[in-house]
């Protein structure tokens, strides 16, 4: 990997900081990090240097424009060098919400995107990527690695810290790093509240997801085709639910409600966490519940959802028999059925699990778990991140993405665990190259076995003797004859007069094969295209009545701001209610965000009649001049008295290019009369210096 540009003392200061750092969050080199809270907080960190600038990135992502450490004095910064196709970083995407909103008011998270593959360094695809994982903090496209050098990372995902006064504590990397980043944040932010260097105003960014429309299918990931039953499966992934069509697209069921959760039940009250792979046995559909680390069980005639295997925590556990519902799962991403047993391509351990179905066991059945594409016995090979399966009815097939390589393993009805007498080879792209160099062996290549290259392959279907992969990170769909290891480009793009109104592919993820048609799940376009096998007329696979999930109502926002008691205020009757002027005072140097609007939400005390209820405890968007909110409040009566509680919210940005906006807040008691002698309207005063 790259090494550091820093000059050499402050690389070497930079490194050791990380090693000492390193040894306090394994809390091994500053016992006291880790006991009693004192009295008096002392600094966790005292021999700090100053943090190098966040400066070098291609473009900022989730906010409206670059962010410097000047922005975030007073915050804990939390630097995440990440790229979205490891698996490892998307295991630390809960830790780092976690820790976001425990720590709200103090920290500021940014994901630093230090690309692995080509795909990965262009703004568009990372902007996806945050979209796809819902990420809700900025994001800087370090596409030539800049700031991965300055800081001297070495590897995916690390996370870098530093404190409010803009100094550099140090490192951690890997995943599984919750309980030391909070156990440190807690110890750094209690220093600098009692140092008072501590800035506890609540940060806006103007987030992506703030811009898009909503879709009826978001970022569908797997699709299953079954001619027999004339039925598509898709995972509607993003909208945490599996939508079921006939193989025209006429809409069937939904099965979820789109909630984010465990839940088993009735399709409209389960709860699925981005699903993935599905396989469907009978009237019994599996489904690798991918973020829950859960396999799920749907019946197709009963219309209900249960849990099958996986406690609903992320394991680790790469040897050994388990049962099914007593075992920490890690990332199923895709299951396949053969001969009555249930193959998972487990992600995050990069390895193959199998279970007998009718069994109470689950169990690792090829890979060591070493990161890697090594062929050899099941036990002893390595796979990289396994994301998609297909058999030809004797072995599996299988998407390498992390290796950008499709794998041969063979299976055995007696299902022995990592039995001795099994393999795994490769079909096509590099294999047992030393130190874990095929990793880094990727391209758009067509040519046979080891000399073709793929991009981090997701998706894969067997059909007359041929293998159809989705190439996701080269935007194709390849073929690969089985009788001789060619791999071709087969779909790329619809023809111009398809009518398509995106004719290219956008990472697609999934492929299934029905009736000489082949399906593509073409994610980031959010649709299902359907291919005439000999033809390669193409069409997209409108799903007529399908909406997307009702989001959940959420209430007005909470400042959490005290509230202002202010005198009576007298208002003159109008037939267009009552008038309200806020001036929002701001800091010097700042202004209004103009990308985010001014809010306001009115409750009243009590039983009245004097206001509209239809605009109570309804938050709606003011009028701005200048830096005055203008807005007003239905009245239902001609006269009488109340007390309403006012809330307004806005945000402001430092002048210039900055993307770091501050959130204010204000809350107001107003005992309000009607009043012929009264004013025209009621003016109040928000924030200052």
């Amino acid at each position: 990997m790259p090494t550091s540009i820093l000059p050499l003392q402050i690389r070497w200061q930079y490194g050791l900081m990380g090693l000492l750092c390193t040894g306090l969050f394994l809390g091994s080199a500053a016992p006291a990090l880790f006991a009693a809270d004192p009295p008096v907080p002392e600094n966790p960190f005292p021999n700090r240097v100053p943090a190098v600038e966040l400066e070098g990135g291609v473009e900022w992502l989730n906010t409206s424009g670059p962010i410097s450490l000047k922005d975030l004095r007073g915050k804990v910064v939390l630097l995440d060098f990440w790229t979205f196709c490891c698996i490892n970083c998307i295991h630390v995407l809960p830790d780092l919400k976690f820790l976001e909103e425990k720590y709200g008011k103090e920290l500021v998270v940014i994901g630093v995107h230090s690309a692995k593959f080509d795909n990965e360094k262009e703004t568009g695809n990372i902007r996806k990527a945050i979209l796809r994982y819902e990420i809700a903090h900025p994001v800087v496209n370090d596409a030539e690695m800049v700031l991965w050098r300055k800081f001297g990372v070495r590897s995916w995902p690390t996370l870098v810290l530093i404190d409010p006064e803009g100094n550099y504590c140090g490192f951690i990397s890997g995943e599984g790093n919750r309980e030391v980043l909070d156990k440190v944040i807690g110890r750094v932010i209690a220093y600098h509240k009692a140092k008072g260097t501590l800035d506890e105003t609540p940060v806006h960014f103007d987030l992506e997801r703030g811009k898009q429309a909503a879709t009826p299918l978001r970022f569908p990931g797997k699709i299953l085709a079954d001619s027999a039953s004339n039925r598509l499966f898709i995972s509607d992934s993003n909208h945490n639910r599996i939508v079921v069509t006939d193989l025209k697209g006429e809409l069937q069921d939904v099965i979820g409600s789109g909630a984010i959760g465990k839940a088993d039940g009735a399709y409209d009250v389960a709860e699925f966490d981005h699903p993935q792979g599905m396989a469907l046995v009978d009237d019994k559909l599996y489904v690798a519940d991918t973020e829950n680390h859960m396999l799920r069980v749907v019946d197709l005639t009963a219309k209900t959802v249960t849990t099958l295997a996986g406690t609903g925590e992320q394991g680790h556990a790469r040897a050994g028999s388990f049962p099914l519902r007593a075992v920490a799962l890690n990332s199923p991403w895709d299951l396949l059925h053969l001969d009555g047993v249930l193959y998972i391509a487990m992600a995050g351990p990069h390895q193959l699990w199998s279970h007998k179905l009718g069994q109470d066991a689950i169990q690792p059945y090829a890979g060591s778990g070493r990161e890697d594409i090594l062929n050899g016995p099941l036990a002893e090979s390595a796979l990289a991140q396994p994301s998609g399966l297909a058999t030809d009815g004797h072995f599996l097939y299988v998407c390498d993405s992390e290796g950008s390589s499709i794998r041969k393993v063979s299976t055995h009805p007696d299902n022995k665990l990592l039995s001795p007498g099994g393999t795994v080879t490769t079909v096509v792209g590099s294999s047992d190259l030393p130190g874990g160099r095929c990793l880094f062996e990727f391209g758009d290549i067509d040519a046979i076995g080891a000399k073709a290259r793929l991009q981090h392959p997701l998706g894969i279907v067997f059909h007359d003797k041929k293998l159809y992969v989705a190439d996701s990170y080269n935007h194709k769909v390849k073929e690969i004859n089985l009788a001789n290891a060619a791999s071709t480009t087969w779909f790329a793009a619809a023809p111009p007069n398809s009518g398509l109104e995106q004719p290219k592919l956008n990472e697609p993820a999934g492929v299934a094969i029905a009736n000489r048609t082949l399906y593509i799940a073409d994610t980031n376009n959010h649709r299902i295209l359907a291919v005439d096998l000999q033809s390669k007329l193409t069409k997209e696979l409108k799903i007529a009545g399908l909406q997307p999930p009702t989001p959940k109502q959420t209430p007005g926002e909470s400042s959490g701001t005290k509230s202002v008691k202010v005198p009576l205020q007298q208002v003159a009757p109008s037939a267009d209610g009552v008038s309200f002027a806020v001036e929002l005072k701001l800091p010097t140097g700042y202004k209004l965000n103009p990308q985010a609007a001014v809010t306001y939400q009115f409750a009243a005390e009590g039983d009245q009649a004097l206001f509209a209820a239809d605009d109570l405890n309804v938050r709606d968007e003011a009028m701005t001049d200048g830096t005055t909110a203008r807005f007003k409040l239905s009245t239902a009566a001609t006269s009488g008295t109340t007390t309403l509680q006012l809330s307004v919210v806005y945000t402001y940005c430092r002048d210039g290019a900055s993307g770091l906006c501050k959130l204010g807040t204000a809350s107001w008691t107003i005992p309000v009369e009607i009043a012929a002698a009264g004013s025209k309207e009621i003016q109040l005063q928000a924030g200052g210096e």
